[in-house]
C-alpha cells in the first residue's frame, strides 16, 4: 500500500474480527479479548501500515524492504521474521483487580473508559514491530517481573543497551540478554538516537532525553531497577499511567501523520 494512505486515526480492533467476544467475562472479569483476535496478528489493516512504515532507510544506510511472510510469518525481510507489538497496556490483570476495582468507584462508566481508551492506543501512534524468535522482546519485555509489561521500561533498557551494550548486570538492565539475542536488529539502529528516530519514539523522552515515566520511579540511587511487578498501586497511579500512555500515542500519530503526508 502506498505510505500516504495510513490513516493514524484508524483503530485496529475494528478489523480483528471476534475482539469483543466475551471480553468483560474473560480474565475474572477484568476484560480481554480472545487470543485469536489481537490486533498485532489479527488486523490485516496493521499487518499493511507496518510493512508501508517501516520499509526505508535503516540509520545505517540499509534499505528495509519487509515483504510479507507465509503461515506464521508476519513480516520478513534479510534473514529476519517481524511481529507487531502494542507499546501500550493497562494492566487489567488479576494482581492489579484491587486497584482496578478502586478506579471503577471512580469512573462514571468504567467499560466505556476501558473500550475508548483500548480504540485511541490501539492506533498505528502505539504499536511497533520486534524480531519474531524464540525469547523475544514481545515477549520477555511482558514476562519479565521487572519490566511487566511497560513500553518506558522497556525503552529505558534499550537506552542503556546502547550507552553500554556489554553491561549485563540484570539490575541495571532486566533485558539486556533479551536484547543481546536481538543484536543484530537493534545495530540497525547505530545508537539510540537512531532507533528513536526511525521509530518516531521522540515524544517518549522529556526535554533532557530521560524516558518519561509512566508510573512513579522504581529505581535506587545507582539507577538500578528495584522493583519487581512495577505496575499501579493506586487509582490515582492506574489513570495517570493510562492518561499519560493515551497522550503520547496521540503525539506519535501526529509525528507519523505529518511523515507520511510530508
Amino acid at each position: 500500500m502506498e505510505i500516504k494512505k495510513i490513516d493514524v486515526t484508524k483503530c485496529f480492533i475494528d478489523d480483528s474480527d471476534g475482539f469483543w467476544d466475551n471480553f468483560w467475562e474473560n480474565r475474572d472479569g477484568l476484560g480481554a479479548s480472545p487470543h485469536y483476535a489481537d490486533p498485532d496478528s489479527a488486523s490485516a489493516t496493521l499487518r499493511n501500515y507496518h510493512q508501508a512504515l517501516w520499509s526505508r532507510k535503516l540509520p545505517n544506510g540499509q534499505m528495509m524492504k519487509l515483504e510479507k511472510g507465509k503461515n506464521s510469518d508476519y513480516l520478513i525481510w534479510n534473514g529476519m521474521r517481524f511481529a507487531s507489538d502494542s507499546m501500550t497496556t493497562s494492566h487489567r490483570y488479576i494482581k492489579c483487580k484491587t486497584v482496578i476495582q478502586q478506579v471503577e468507584k471512580q469512573t462514571d462508566d468504567y467499560r466505556q473508559f476501558v473500550e475508548d481508551s483500548l480504540c485511541s492506543t490501539y492506533t498505528i501512534g502505539g504499536m511497533i514491530i520486534f524480531p519474531k524468535l524464540r525469547g523475544s522482546m514481545n515477549q520477555d519485555r511482558g514476562t519479565n517481573p521487572m519490566i511487566s509489561d511497560r513500553w518506558d521500561l522497556t525503552l529505558e533498557c534499550i537506552k542503556r543497551y546502547y550507552e553500554q551494550p556489554e553491561n549485563s548486570n540484570y539490575a541495571f538492565n532486566p533485558l539486556w540478554k533479551t536484547i543481546k539475542r536481538n543484536e543484530s536488529f537493534f545495530k540497525l539502529f547505530v545508537d539510540f538516537n537512531g532507533y528513536i528516530e526511525f521509530f518516531f519514539l521522540q515524544d517518549f523522552l522529556d526535554e533532557n532525553g530521560n524516558i518519561i515515566r509512566f508510573i512513579p520511579d522504581y529505581f535506587d540511587e545507582n539507577g538500578n531497577f528495584t522493583k519487581k511487578y512495577p505496575v499501579p498501586q493506586t487509582a490515582k497511579e492506574y489513570l495517570k499511567n493510562i492518561e499519560i500512555q493515551k497522550e503520547i500515542v496521540k503525539k506519535r500519530n501526529q509525528r507519523i501523520y505529518e511523515f507520511v503526508n510530508q
